[in-house]
């Protein structure tokens, strides 16, 4: 039966996602959870997976079509589905004589009518003939004949998930399989973006995608069809589907002429051989050459498959996003080993291998310190990003969003930044004591972030007007019982603010274990949809890259957010407990607030910076620490 491919809920607040790109065809065999589609929301592109095994029938919503979550992206249908149907169109009599039983002129009559209506002329005069051979051939045919026919019309929709509390819609992005491929149950068939995620929806059943409902770019709301799945054996049927007349012809011919030569029989066997073509080929050649060829197939598929075949059985699928990141890292997809379905290379496994290549380059200045490994992380964007120079390229779906988002913000609430010097040398201090104890216990580095996002969250509990949010219709404050702390992260696609939920319940070594686990999932791709929405106040690291301040741009309808500066060796006075005054060398961070004055006046954001500012310099986080 048909499957519909829905966009899948991406968040919490996600109402829609816009298709970017089809990684699957009509008519193309796809597997349980096997990539279909590119989806881009305001926050992430992720990919939607096949929700059934079966062939892509229907592509509904098309590149760059917006849907809303749970709108139809595509319907997937029974891999048998479509040989079915093509039968059924020819030997629709066939079916007939062997439901009614047996008497010939009855079987003929009703064979005869339907075989007018598409060949008037051919078609009766094969059918007619050899009706004994026709019962022979057709008995294995009526064995999946309802099996496609009950695909049809079983067809199991693909839905438009919810894919967060306040989402209503999604975009689809990006199919990943297409009308006639087989997908398995929860194989990624499309990716869906909302504002808030981008998502790989995946099959809800095993079979054929018969249909895909919207295309690419289409919006589907929740819960709309995204595209229909059938029962799974349609693999030969889609992709041969501009082939259907020389199949119709060579079943004629077979019908004319079966009594002379057995020929007929043999004709049927060239299609089977036909239709895993891109099976047996790899293995043939192999099979004459086994030591060279297997070595150097796999490299050659690797290139012309994502251009050529994007949708080839033989080998696993490579997306542009992973072609993309594979040239501006500079590897070699043949030497990279996918991990997911079916051996296909994901964006993760680029990003590792970039990595891993990352590594040796590294070991060598290592001797040289910090100095010489600033200007190796920025020649390699740079390198990365020249071939952008003379071009126009369409922005990706997270830089739009974050244009329309950043703009909005300025336009609806009134924006102003208070800076703050903080003395961060009893934390250095401290956690240069700390980090070796601190890694073996934690399993994960401790950096400056989580001592800063302890000392936040402490001062938005003393400040709720900070952590609260003001309705411009309603003219009323909400104050947050919690704090849901944003942490700004860089990745590839663009900036994205993953939340961790109820931040105030963790230690400081939770917050080092959360802040580390969801900026590596957010830089991966592996965020769930709810954790990029509900934040209520958010930290962004501007220093990373030796920034010493900025003005952060707040995310409505949070009221404020920090950033935190790069922290550097300067000269400063020092008063000792007595009021002896000295210089010394202190290692300092500026703090710079981005508040709404709707909300915030600038004495609070003072009151605020200040409490920061006096837990920092106390540095009283040796309990935290175990020391």
């Amino acid at each position: 039966m048909a499957t519909s491919v829905q966009m899948p809920a991406l968040g919490e607040s996600v109402t829609e996602g816009t298709v970017t790109r089809w990684l699957k065809q009509e008519g193309d065999t796809v597997e349980l959870d096997e990539p279909l589609l590119e989806v881009s929301t305001d926050k992430v592109d992720t990919e939607i997976p096949s929700p059934a095994a079966g062939v892509l029938k229907k592509i509904v919503a098309q590149e760059d079509d917006t849907v809303e979550v749970g709108g139809e992206l595509a319907v997937i249908g029974d891999a048998d589905e479509d040989t079915g149907g093509d039968d059924a169109d020819e030997d629709t009599g066939g079916d007939a004589d062997e439901d009614t039983g047996g008497d010939e002129p009855k079987s003929e009559e009703p064979a005869e009518e339907p075989a007018e209506e598409e060949k008037p002329a051919e078609e009766p005069a094969a059918q007619s003939e050899p009706s004994a051979e026709e019962e022979e051939q057709d008995e294995p045919q009526a064995d999946e004949k309802p099996a496609a026919s009950s695909g049809g019309g079983d067809a199991t929709p693909v839905l438009m998930p919810e894919l967060g509390e306040s989402v209503t819609e999604g975009t689809v992005t990006r199919w990943l399989k297409k009308v006639g491929d087989s997908v398995e149950v929860d194989e990624p068939l499309v990716e869906v973006s909302t504002d808030k995620v981008d998502t790989e929806i995946p099959s809800p059943v095993a079979g054929t995608l018969v249909s895909i409902t919207a295309e690419e770019d289409d919006t589907v709301a929740v819960g709309g069809e995204l595209a229909k799945i059938g029962d799974a054996g349609a693999k030969p049927a889609e992709k041969p589907a501009p082939k259907e007349e020389p199949k119709k012809e060579a079943k004629q011919e077979a019908k004319q002429e079966p009594e002379p030569e057995p020929e007929p029989e043999p004709k049927p066997e060239p299609k089977e051989e036909a239709k895993p073509e891109p099976k047996p080929e790899p293995k043939e050649e192999p099979k004459d050459e086994p030591k060279p060829q297997p070595k150097a197939e796999p490299k050659k598929e690797a290139k012309p498959e994502p251009q050529g075949e994007p949708s080839g059985d033989g080998a696993p699928y490579v997306t542009p996003l992973v072609r993309k990141l594979a040239s501006e890292n500079n590897i070699d997809l043949s030497s990279v080993k996918g991990s997911g379905v079916g051996g296909r290379i994901r964006k993760q496994d680029v990003l590792a291998a970039a990595e891993a290549k990352k590594a040796p380059a590294q070991e060598a200045p290592a001797q040289k310190g910090p100095a010489s490994e600033a200007p190796a992380a920025k020649a390699e964007p740079a390198g990365a990003l020249a071939h952008l120079r003379g071009t126009t390229q369409k922005a990706n779906r997270i830089r739009q969003i974050t244009a329309k988002k950043t703009r909005e913000s300025l336009q609806a609430t009134a924006q102003l930044t208070q800076t703050h010097e903080v003395d961060m040398t009893r934390i250095v201090s401290l956690r240069a004591r700390a980090k070796n104890e601190f890694a073996e216990r934690e399993g994960v580095n401790l950096t400056y972030l989580p001592f800063i996002a302890r000392a936040v969250i402490d001062a938005l509990k003393a400040h709720p007007n900070v952590n609260a949010s003001y309705n411009e219709d309603t003219k009323e404050i909400t104050y947050y019982d919690a704090e849901h702390l944003g942490i700004a992260v860089d990745t590839e696609q663009g900036l994205l603010s993953p939340v961790i939920h109820n931040a105030g319940d963790l230690s400081l070594g939770g917050l080092a274990r959360a802040i580390a686990d969801i900026a590596a999932r957010a830089r991966s791709g592996n965020l769930k949809p709810d954790e990029l929405s509900g934040g209520t106040f958010t930290i962004t690291n501007i220093g990373s890259q030796g920034a010493l301040f900025d003005t952060p741009i707040l995310v409505p309808p949070q009221a404020a957010m920090l950033g935190t500066g790069a922290i550097v060796k300067r000269p400063r006075v020092v008063v000792d407990d007595t009021g002896n005054e000295s210089i010394g060398v202190r290692s300092i961070c500026y703090l710079p607030l981005t508040y709404d004055h709707r909300l915030i006046d600038g004495a609070d954001a003072g009151r605020f910076l200040t409490t920061i500012k006096r837990r920092l310099e106390e540095g009283a986080f040796e309990a935290d620490l175990g020391l």
